[in-house]
């Protein structure tokens, strides 16, 4: 975390509800705002969460630390559970979803209800609650088969999957909620979020956990395509400062809607991240044999993917403290102990 957030936390303590905390972006928010003294509410229904990353900031913190911390499981696609869990809350960051576009293309319905009527039952409750900020997860894959590059806020194409819509979805609301109630809220379009805690595991993995599990198992890595796809990756702690920025933040910005990319700004294909993970894991005195694997490109992917970072500078003082590589060597360390 920032020298910055942490002085603002420390003069201040407030109480954040977290959606998919036992996920991982959300369960490495709650790590971060529970070290700054902060009180987190935190719902989960466990589908794509786990215990263990639960077990693991527990582990991680101080018992006097986690005693700030109220879970309920709770799935959001259950309006009526979640009614008397919004009290007193002053910020939500909403981080569960159903994520994966080959998921999406498999079970539309469940992707629907979760990333749609999910986040429409969050977002109701925090107008009704009158929280001070709505800050959600939304998604680079909004920008569909829009080719140009770097990728800006306002030039979108269409989507290429069902999660792609849900996101899109998520953001009209948002903009809606605002327009009719001046509900105030912003959205972070994620570009390639990893780190710690990242399920390495299923068919829906993403790339950088799964390929950091293969190298320390020695297994085959399979890459979609011929390696030359590209993307922003972006190290979690730029995630969590731009979540917490968003909300400090909120009732500073002039609009009450605000999307904007949080990302590097780095375009590094997938022929460089093997590279640069297998370097890392030799490193770290991981003994891998080189094994690559092309396949066919995966439906309802994007070929190319690099943010424009300059809105979110600009609106929250939001710049990448990692690149992939700051990043790779931060969090493979973690998953060679785990």
């Amino acid at each position: 975390m920032r020298e910055d957030i942490k002085a603002v936390l420390q003069n201040e303590t407030y109480t954040w509800l977290i959606t998919g905390v036992a996920g991982f972006i959300g369960s490495n928010l709650l790590e971060s705002l529970l070290r700054h003294n902060q009180r987190v509410i935190g719902i989960d229904n466990f589908e794509t969460g786990h215990q263990n990353n639960l077990d693991d900031v527990k582990a991680s913190i101080s018992e006097n630390k986690w005693k700030n911390f109220t879970f309920h499981e709770i799935d959001i696609f259950n309006y009526a559970a979640l009614e008397n869990v919004f009290k007193d809350t002053d910020f939500v960051l909403h981080q569960a979803a159903l994520g994966s576009v080959p998921r999406s293309i498999k079970d539309p319905k469940r992707t629907n209800e979760v990333n749609v009527s999910g986040f429409l039952n969050i977002l109701n409750l925090a107008k009704k609650n009158l929280v001070k900020g709505f800050i959600f997860a939304t998604s680079s894959s909004v920008y569909g088969d829009h080719k140009a590059l770097p990728k800006k806020e306002d030039c979108i194409g269409n989507p290429l999957s069902p999660y792609a819509i849900t996101k899109l979805t998520n953001e009209l609301y948002a903009k809606t909620f605002s327009e009719h109630y001046g509900f105030k809220s912003v959205g972070l379009r994620y570009f390639n979020v990893f780190g710690k805690r990242q399920d390495p595991h299923g068919a829906y993995a993403a790339v950088v956990p799964r390929w950091i599990k293969s190298m320390i198992d020695n297994n085959e890595i399979y890459i979609n395509g011929d390696g030359s796809t590209t993307r922003d990756f972006c190290y979690i702690e730029n995630a969590i400062d731009a979540n917490i920025l968003s909300a400090l933040k909120i009732q500073e910005m002039t609009n009450n809607f605000e999307v904007m990319n949080i990302a590097v700004g780095e375009s590094n294909n997938l022929n460089k991240l093997f590279e640069l993970i297998y370097s890392i894991t030799a490193k770290n005195l991981v003994r891998c044999d080189k094994k690559l694997s092309y396949r066919d490109f995966r439906a309802g992917d994007i070929k190319d993917s690099l943010a424009d970072i300059s809105k979110a500078k600009k609106l929250i003082d939001y710049y990448p403290r990692y690149n992939l590589k700051e990043g790779l060597k931060e969090c493979i360390p973690w998953y060679i102990k785990n």
